[in-house]
């Protein structure tokens, strides 16, 4: 087992951990990927949404960025960076706060995938005098939103924003659902050709496409060719958690983010566990449930990060969490005032519970960040 620094148990439970150097790994692997098929990373900041996360994730106050808030972008802004992206179709009541951003020099770029909504930023713009970045959303896997790559739609859209046009997004969210490893690569193909489908129709017709945007963290991993593709998004790969373990994308070495709980009594009769960290602290997020293995709401671990096998979180309630116990453990094994760690299912979602992340620097010393919080 790994030294345990002695200010884990210091903190209050329960709290949110992050592992810095399996951080630091999991940024650089994925930038040098992205770099070496000749295209460049777009980082989402949606999973850790602190300014101290953004300086591991972008090079320079320059490099682009994708953000799923604007409170993101206000905060990204005043910090200095000044490539974002925001990432989620565009509301028309927030075109003002857009346009704020962008009077002050920072390259916001918009997404949509309707005429309503382009109809609201052309008027918007007549209005204000304001330009906009608009990228048009291209569905590649039927998982969400998007414009099928040959749909009309495209075309009338572009030309009805002009100017305002900037480029293709898309995001393979259906990759969550791909359980091998020809199925990732499979599914990144199928996202890249979509893009490249739309920008070649739009081409075809006097409409010049910028930047072609794709990407997730499934993809960015297992792609292939990235040629004509400008750049590559992914956000969870920087912490990882127990979905990407299970999709293959990564193993539980590489899951830098858990959850330091204690343990606050025992049901002996039923062999449980009662732990002070419930949904509040995890999140309701059970993404593992229909996947090959289900973690409950969480895998648990040691103070060192070691795997306790066969254990999870398998129910919570508020504030309380319950812990089944197998054949091989006893309550006694773990008395009152224990700490143990969970790793999420869902990393997003369980940072976004926490307001202050505790981080244990690759040298073992202690730091805490702070989590941008708002829409």
């Amino acid at each position: 087992m790994s030294t345990v620094p002695d200010w884990i148990t210091e903190p209050d439970t329960p709290y949110l951990l992050i592992d810095e150097a399996k951080l630091r790994n999991n940024i650089d692997y994925l930038r040098q990927r992205i770099e070496s098929l000749g295209s460049r990373l777009r980082p989402h900041l949606k999973t850790l949404r602190t300014l101290e996360a953004a300086e591991y994730l972008l090079d320079s106050k320059n490099a682009p960025a994708t953000v799923s808030t604007l409170a993101e972008a206000e905060a990204y802004a005043k910090a200095g960076y000044t490539d974002l992206l925001y990432a989620v179709g565009i509301a028309p009541a927030k075109l003002a706060r857009v346009a704020a951003l962008r009077q002050q020099g920072i390259s916001l770029h918009i997404l949509l995938d309707n005429m309503m909504q382009a109809q609201a930023v052309i008027d918007f713009a007549q209005q204000s005098g304001q330009d906009f970045s608009v990228f048009i959303e291209i569905d590649s896997d039927d998982h969400r939103g998007g414009i099928k790559p040959r749909d009309p739609q495209l075309l009338d859209i572009a030309k009805a924003l002009g100017a305002h046009f900037t480029g293709l997004m898309t995001h393979a969210g259906g990759s969550y659902a791909c359980h091998t490893e020809q199925g990732l690569k499979d599914f990144a193909k199928r996202e890249c050709d979509a893009v490249r489908v739309a920008r070649y129709k739009l081409e075809s017709a006097g409409l010049p496409c910028a930047i072609t945007s794709v990407g997730s963290t499934p993809t960015a991993h297992f792609g292939e060719d990235f040629s004509d593709i400008s750049e590559v998004r992914a956000g969870v790969y920087t912490t990882f958690d127990l979905v990407m373990k299970n999709i293959g994308v990564c193993d539980f070495s590489d899951i830098a983010m858990s959850v330091v709980t204690t343990v606050i009594g025992h049901n002996k009769e039923k062999n449980w566990l009662l732990t002070d960290s419930g949904w509040m602290a995890l999140s309701r997020d059970r993404g593992t449930a229909g996947q090959s293995q289900d973690f409950g709401y969480g895998q648990v671990c040691r103070t060192d990060g070691s795997l306790l096998e066969g254990l999870c979180v398998n129910s919570t309630s508020q504030e309380h969490g319950v812990i089944e116990l197998t054949d091989d453990y006893q309550p006694e094994d773990f008395p009152v005032g224990h700490q143990l760690r969970i790793m999420p299912n869902h990393a997003c979602a369980t940072a976004a519970m926490h307001p202050v992340y505790h981080v244990l620097m690759s040298d073992g010393s202690h730091n805490t960040w702070q989590r941008i919080i708002g829409w």
